[in-house]
């Protein structure tokens, strides 16, 4: 019996269903938008609003946690340095899912699932220039005369 069985599990094994939530929840983060199937994104949905409410905390060991969960170092940089200050002042529902309709081949019901406070692209490529730019007292960052 399925009792308090909420998870589905898309005819995949556990490490394959653990994986595909994985890297959906990067690609989340990197992308900002991704479009899938419905049961997919609800699923990842709850992965989504955890790693967001733990990156909050912003403790060290937040951060160890959410580097094991998401699948690329730049994304747990992103998520800490550009999400969650977008999300300041929400106390959940941090993502949305909207309807496209069915899929051609399959019928299968597909979504774009997103940030409900989408970061700037201003914000994202200040946050990268920063990052790759470098420091202010070394020669090559003075201009030559």
């Amino acid at each position: 019996m399925r009792h308090n069985c909420v998870a589905k599990k898309f005819g995949r094994s556990m490490a394959h269903r653990k994986a595909l939530m994985r890297n959906m929840v990067t690609n989340l983060v990197l992308q900002e938008s991704i479009i899938t199937t419905t049961p997919k994104a609800k699923q990842a949905r709850r992965d989504a609003e955890k790693l967001v409410t733990m990156a909050r905390k912003g403790t060290l060991a937040s951060r160890r946690n959410i580097a094991a969960f998401l699948m690329d170092p730049d994304a747990v940089r992103k998520m800490i340095d550009v999400i969650v200050p977008a999300m300041e002042g929400r106390k959940g529902g941090y993502t949305r899912i909207l309807k496209l309709g069915t899929r051609r081949g399959d019928a299968a019901e597909r979504c774009v699932f997103q940030w409900v406070v989408m970061p700037s692209r201003k914000e994202t490529e200040a946050a990268s220039k920063a990052e790759s730019a470098p420091a202010e007292g070394t020669a090559e960052a003075q201009p030559q005369a």
